[in-house]
């Protein structure tokens, strides 16, 4: 019996030589498997195998690619430089004209000796009673308020997300998640031994009967969503679909992680766990409020859960430092945040219009500084639509973009060729849960470049595809 590693040793072969060019598409498995005289079995694995390894990726209904861009590390775009293109529009920080001035006058007391000795000391999972006033009061919207007594902390949000997932779930257990999530958490489930099921949604969220259909067929352990400003689409979940799943994972006994890190952004959304506060681990965070560097993550546990939750964050090594805890405090109570949010929302309502002006069919008229509600209004009917270009998903409110492109581009090869450009961006393979069923499209981070050097990349990249792929009737 062949040893499928063994054959794709050799067809990885071919592709780093180069007798497989990038963008080619490999045979059909059965032609494969005759080929090699193997079973149509092994052809399967020795494919699979070929996509573990990022060289290729398989398409439902196109069939399998060399890769015309090297494979996105998980997580990797979303938490550091990932490239040396000179404009990078796979990170998403934003940042607040003055910010390190206003952060750094709040951290001045901290610096007294007497206070830093007692911010120096090892943070508990609970933190302070302090910080977890100060939390509730930050993480407050109309129809919910934690409690600060089932609050924990974490080094950032990413831990809160680890902790909640290894206190909820065992190696092998199933999570449900959106059929496009938040790379990191396909990481962090890869750490913990967890499965990941995708589940299939439509414009209002994660559709209850799909869910309910695959925890009948194979009970799950968790459900992970990000229900405001999903990642990477821009989506926010209707309240009335966050009621129906509330319901349904309150009848299922089915604990819910809900990832609420860019709702900063929509203040008028309501959380999820006020649908099912006895089921909800909420999570959130600093970093995009204030900085990456300088942050701590919030995880709201349920009645009951902050025992096991705490633990699971010592276990893990995952506790937030106390001098980041103090900092925290001071930053929320002193008005700090606040002033960075409600900067970085008029910054996001500008960057989408750069989108707009730039990217899309359509044209928004005298855009300055200031945005108004008519020009917001403008973009929520323009963008969503199918466009020269392809079609463009965001939110006014947004720091990204998720971006279908037009026939013929694939996500890799627009990639690659966006890179030789100057200018990086996400595939949509990073974010699809099952890898052989990989988007067309990519996710545009609008939050990091200068905005100038955002509109030049953004006519540049719809120049790109409007002419089509290298080789291509278009090209």
């Amino acid at each position: 019996m062949a040893d499928f590693r063994l054959i794709a040793d050799r067809i990885a072969g071919d592709i780093v030589a180069g007798r497989l060019r990038p963008g080619q598409q490999l045979p059909p498995q059965r032609w494969f498997a005759r080929r090699h005289r193997i079973a149509p079995s092994t052809a399967g694995r020795v494919y699979g195998e070929l996509v573990r390894r990022g060289l290729v990726v398989g398409e439902v209904g196109r069939g399998t690619f060399v890769r015309a861009a090297p494979a996105v590390a998980q997580g990797r775009a979303l938490i550091e430089t990932a490239t040396s293109a000179p404009v990078n529009l796979e990170l998403n920080y934003p940042s607040a004209a003055g910010q390190s001035e206003l952060v750094a006058a709040s951290l001045a007391p901290l610096l007294r000796a007497d206070v830093l000795t007692e911010a120096m000391r090892p943070g508990a999972a609970d933190g302070t009673a302090a910080a977890r006033e100060s939390a509730a009061r930050l993480l407050a919207v109309p129809g919910w308020r934690p409690d600060p007594a089932q609050l924990l902390f974490t080094g950032n949000a990413r831990q809160a997300i680890a902790a909640a997932l290894a206190s909820l779930v065992r190696p092998g257990g199933r999570v449900g998640v959106e059929e496009l999530t938040y790379p990191l958490v396909k990481e962090i489930a890869g750490r913990l031994g967890v499965v990941l099921v995708p589940l299939a949604g439509d414009a209002e969220g994660v559709r209850p009967d799909v869910l309910a259909a695959v925890h009948r067929a194979a009970p799950l352990s968790a459900l992970y969503l990000q229900p405001t400003l999903h990642n990477p689409t821009s989506s926010t979940m209707s309240e009335r679909r966050r009621g129906e799943l509330g319901h349904l994972v309150l009848a299922l006994g089915l604990p819910v992680v809900e990832d609420r890190i860019w709702s900063f952004l929509r203040p008028d959304a309501a959380a999820f766990a006020a649908h099912a506060p006895e089921l909800t681990h909420v999570v959130d965070g600093l970093s995009k409020r204030v900085a990456p560097g300088l942050t701590v993550g919030f995880l709201v546990v349920p009645q009951g859960r902050a025992e096991a939750v705490g633990a699971a964050v010592r276990s893990g090594g995952w506790s937030a430092g106390r001098f980041a805890l103090e900092a925290a405090v001071r930053w929320t109570e002193d008005g700090v945040v606040r002033r960075l949010v409600e900067e970085k929302r008029a910054d996001a309502a500008r960057r989408q219009a750069v989108l707009t002006e730039h990217l899309t069919a359509h044209r928004t008229e005298n855009v300055t500084e200031n945005v108004t509600e008519n020009v917001t209004a403008r973009l929520t009917e323009h963008l969503g639509e199918r466009c020269a270009v392809g079609t463009v998903r965001t939110d006014p409110c947004a720091y990204f973009a998720w971006w279908e492109l037009p026939a013929p581009w694939r996500a890799d090869t627009f990639t690659a060729e966006a890179a030789a450009h100057g200018i990086a961006v996400t595939p949509g393979t990073a974010f699809a849960v099952d890898p052989h069923r990989t988007p067309d499209a990519v996710r545009l981070g609008l939050a990091s470049a200068p905005r100038e050097e955002l509109a030049r990349a953004l006519r540049t990249l719809a120049a790109v595809a409007a002419g089509g792929p290298p080789g291509s009737t278009g090209g």
